[in-house]
């Protein structure tokens, strides 16, 4: 089977991603960059092709496959220019900055009778897979809450995403991503409602600290809190990267960290409700927030899970050779895309939206 022949518009930093993933995968010839500023092509690699431009990229024979890695604001004339072109299409998330041009990409691409997916390769994130894996297995019971969070210290942004009309924003940034991986985790439930908070906390024009709660109608709240500048000393415990907590009426789980540690915890039995009888702890007359009795948390091991971003190019060249379908779906995308509307709404407001 012929290598599946890619070239890239942008060498920032996805560029540089998608550059040291895709020339080490088999089924795939990376031809090379193309980038507005030329200065962003001094380090394409040898053997790679430097294009004086967009359009010499999008008009080069070799070319089957466009991945667009340009500014946000840029993917959608991209994706037509590359789609009348006849080429296929990779765009980077966010894959438009409105579902109206999103609907025009999907129409275009369509009688240009062209492929046309989304890059959510975090949905392959070992984090997000094992709190899936846990969410899937049943084995909390009953799931009321789902929590995902993310921490930093250092707040500011750079280059274009500093700027809202090209899109920046850590809504864009990785809104997207968080608010993919819940969809996606609960993909025949739906959306009923969601109440936002969106701040600039240290930025001037763009979002840096956001808490989203949605309701879904499997009776599940799932909650998502991104923060740049959300400071501890807390170092040891990888409060810079990522958390996950789900809980059920069985057990909870938690998962820390890109490359994830945790454990899914259990009681050894419940205490018995006792109407009009007051028990005593170590700390006191309370039995929900006392410290536990030796031998009352059981802890058991996370879901061993196997999954890395390279997965989604193996996933993309079977999809593109026909063997299996593509894991991104533009519907499901627009679906985030009307979410973080439906969010941005909730912040100017401050109201709850509902949704589906």
């Amino acid at each position: 089977m012929e290598d599946i022949r890619i070239a890239i518009i942008g060498h920032g930093f996805m560029g540089h991603e998608h550059e040291k993933m895709l020339t080490k995968m088999d089924g795939i010839k990376l031809l090379g960059f193309s980038d507005i500023d030329p200065r962003q092509l001094e380090d394409v690699q040898e053997g790679l092709r430097r294009y004086s431009s967009n359009e010499e990229l999008i008009n080069d024979p070799e070319v089957q496959v466009v991945l667009i890695a340009a500014n946000n604001n840029q993917h959608h004339d991209l994706v037509l220019q590359a789609a009348r072109a006849g080429k296929d299409i990779i765009c980077e998330k966010p894959v438009a900055m409105s579902l109206e041009e999103l609907d025009d990409m999907v129409r275009v691409t369509e009688e240009c009778g062209v492929k046309f997916t989304v890059h959510h390769q975090r949905r392959f994130d070992p984090d997000f897979r094992t709190a899936k894996e846990v969410f899937d297995s049943k084995t909390l019971g009953d799931v009321f809450t789902i929590k995902s969070s993310l921490y930093g210290f250092n707040g500011n942004m750079h280059d274009w995403h500093v700027y809202i009309a090209e899109g920046g924003g850590m809504l864009y940034d990785w809104g997207v991503h968080l608010l993919d991986q819940i969809l996606w985790m609960m993909p025949g439930a739906k959306l009923k409602s969601l109440y936002a908070d969106i701040r600039n906390v240290i930025n001037f024009e763009v979002d840096d600290y956001f808490k989203i709660m949605m309701r879904f109608d499997n009776n599940i709240t799932a909650e998502v809190e991104l923060g740049t500048y959300y400071l501890t000393d807390k170092m040891h415990d990888k409060w810079f990267e990522r958390h996950w907590f789900i809980g059920g009426n069985k057990g909870s789980a938690y998962v820390d960290g890109f490359e994830p540690e945790g454990k899914i915890v259990r009681t050894a039995g419940l205490l018995q409700n006792v109407g009009g009888q007051r028990t005593m702890t170590a700390a006191g007359p309370t039995r929900s927030f006392g410290p536990p009795p030796e031998g009352k948390i059981l802890t058991e091991e996370l879901p061993q899970v196997n999954t890395c971003h390279e997965n989604y190019f193996e996933n993309y060249m079977k999809a593109y050779h026909g063997e299996e379908e593509f894991l991104v779906k533009i519907p499901e995308t627009r679906r985030v895309l009307a979410l973080m509307d439906a969010v941005r709404e909730s912040g100017r407001t401050g109201k709850s939206i509902d949704f589906e």
